[in-house]
């Protein structure tokens, strides 16, 4: 419920503050004061897109700030969810800087104008001319069915089927998809593992063949030189073993002359046990070198296929090779496994069709039951409103499952006997559309946790007992929900808890509009000036009293 508006620097409005009853509120003013301007006012704190044009003075802020009562309307989840602190009373707060910046505060935390409009929607319902395109939507249509028949339960149960059905369906279509991929590789896949698997690739033994290979390529060499050095270490008479030992004898020589000459003698022992480990090596390593041609040619090959493979997958190393194997493995295992696989997503996605099937068909047939229901319902009230011939049905057929539900719906109507009903978009009048919109939100009002339903003129194109039938819906309305009425009937008008008047201000340079709720005096003269003009003779006002039930 809206119980404090204030507006500062919007269009011709400079200030204006309005503090409206909970139950049923008139606003009232002549043509062009400003009456639709606090519409506009108003659909900025509900997320509409901002203008710098509707600036009073383009040097200054414009902020538009609303106090709500949410109490009662179970909206804790929702700022939870959001992350916006929750008070009983709720700001929600605009502001349009001369730059043209728009900033939206929900209890003084920054918001997207997306938590604006989805919050907008608990709070306030606006009746305007924009609801001839609403009502003809065909998703607008089935909300209001939804509405009337309470399907709320039957929507999210529909809905987590949907949602599981979708993935499911997703899954299965990818791997369909993706099989199809597979199959059309298998056979060069499989010869690509075929010739990886044949070579038995091992960690590291690229390295170790090209050593081996750079061995047996220069065996010969090898040998040569390695007999060279141990005939240099060994020989009898040139050896270095052989010098090494007359040298040694002269060392024994020395120390039997002087202790002195032992540690030099014990370091030229470790030469000596060093040179032989050499040569012994040495010979080791001559047993082990072999001129074998064979063996040669075995690397090479092996090397050469290694070399052909790493250019053909455009790898460096053996263990990319290795890696590139097992990926090729994974892959036939999975083609191998592929239809079972397939099988057991198809059998999932099967269930979860049937799972959604049965949901959309609970949730349809409790659509359907409601028709005859709503439709009579509306029927009565347009009765009541002076449209005695009103004809309305709902039209009704099955489509395939989508976001929404299995029903496509569309409410038809005609407000002449004898005329088949049509689609409301091709047959109402703008009168006619407003009765049938009031008749509706006179229904919806008990069925949607709405705080406050603003109509704006929608007693556009009747008069009379009609407009007293309309009012005394509205103050029935007005019973559980707040009412803001902007009307131009003064037996309408009469009827307010609260009565507004907009008005403008031509005493300073630029006209201003303002509003001030108006005393019983006030509204007598205003209701007499509704009736008979600017001057109203003493009957009008006469006129005004009894409306008010003075």
């Amino acid at each position: 419920m809206l119980k404090n508006l204030s507006i500062t620097n919007y269009a011709l409005i400079e200030s204006l503050e309005m503090g409206p009853s909970p139950a049923l509120n008139m606003i009232t003013g002549e043509t062009g004061a400003g009456k639709s301007i606090m519409l506009g006012a108003i659909g900025l704190l509900l997320g509409n897109r901002a203008d710098t044009k509707a600036l009073f003075d383009d040097e200054k802020k414009c902020i538009i700030e609303g106090v709500f009562e949410i109490g009662n309307y179970g909206l804790e989840s929702y700022f939870q969810a959001e992350d916006l602190d929750y008070e009983v009373q709720c700001i929600i707060r605009r502001e349009i800087s001369p730059s043209g910046k728009s900033r939206a505060f929900v209890n003084d935390t920054p918001v997207k104008l997306d938590i604006l409009k989805s919050l907008g929607k608990s709070l306030m319902d606006i009746h305007s001319q924009h609801d001839t395109l609403l009502l003809a939507a065909g998703e607008y249509q089935l909300g209001l069915i939804d509405a009337y028949a309470s399907t709320q339960s039957e929507k999210e149960h529909y809905s987590t089927a949907f949602k599981a059905y979708k993935k499911s369906r997703k899954a299965y279509e990818k791997l369909l998809h993706e099989a199809g991929e597979l199959r059309k590789e298998a056979d060069f896949n499989q010869f690509q593992l075929e010739e990886l698997s044949a070579l038995q690739l091992q960690d590291g033994e690229q390295e170790i063949l090209e050593n081996e290979q750079e061995v047996l390529d220069n065996a010969e060499e090898i040998k040569s030189k390695i007999n060279e050095n141990l005939q240099l270490l060994q020989g009898d008479e040139i050896g270095v073993s052989a010098l090494l030992m007359q040298i040694n004898q002269g060392f024994q020589q020395l120390t039997r002359y002087s202790n002195r000459f032992n540690e030099l003698r014990e370091r030229f022992d470790s030469v000596c046990i060093e040179v032989n480990d050499i040569a012994a090596t040495l010979e080791d390593e001559d047993s082990k070198v072999e001129v074998d041609f064979d063996k040669l040619e075995e690397i090479r090959e092996r090397l050469s296929k290694i070399y052909q493979l790493q250019k053909k997958h455009g790898v460096q190393t053996v263990e990319e090779l290795m890696t590139l194997e097992k990926e090729l493995a994974d892959k036939a295992f999975q083609i191998g496994n592929l239809d079972e696989e397939l099988e057991q997503l198809k059998s999932d996605t099967e269930n979860a069709w049937q799972t959604l099937s049965q949901a959309g068909q609970l949730l349809s047939q409790k659509r359907q039951k409601c028709f005859k229901g709503f439709a009579k319902e509306i029927t009565v009230l347009l009765a009541n409103l002076g449209m005695e011939n009103a004809t309305l049905e709902i039209s009704h057929q099955n489509v395939d499952p989508i976001a929404t539900g299995m029903d496509e719906v569309e409410i038809l109507f005609t407000a002449n006997k004898g005329v088949k009903p049509q689609p409301i978009r091709q047959v109402a009048s703008g009168g006619e559309f407003s009765r049938l919109m009031f008749a509706i939100k006179y229904i919806m009002a008990d069925k949607v946790a709405l705080p406050t339903l603003i109509f704006d003129e929608i007693d556009t194109g009747i008069s009379g007992e009609v407009a007293l039938q309309m009012v005394k819906m509205m103050q029935e309305i007005a019973k559980r929900h707040q009412v803001i009425s902007i009307s131009h009937l003064p037996q309408v008008a009469a009827k307010g808890d609260k009565h507004y008047f907009v008005y403008k201000d031509n005493s300073a340079a630029k006209t201003i509009s303002k509003i001030r709720a108006l005393n019983q005096e006030e509204r007598i003269t205003e209701i007499a000036k509704m009736i008979a003009g600017a001057n109203p003779s003493e009957s009008a006002v006469q006129s005004a009293m009894d409306l008010l039930g003075e």
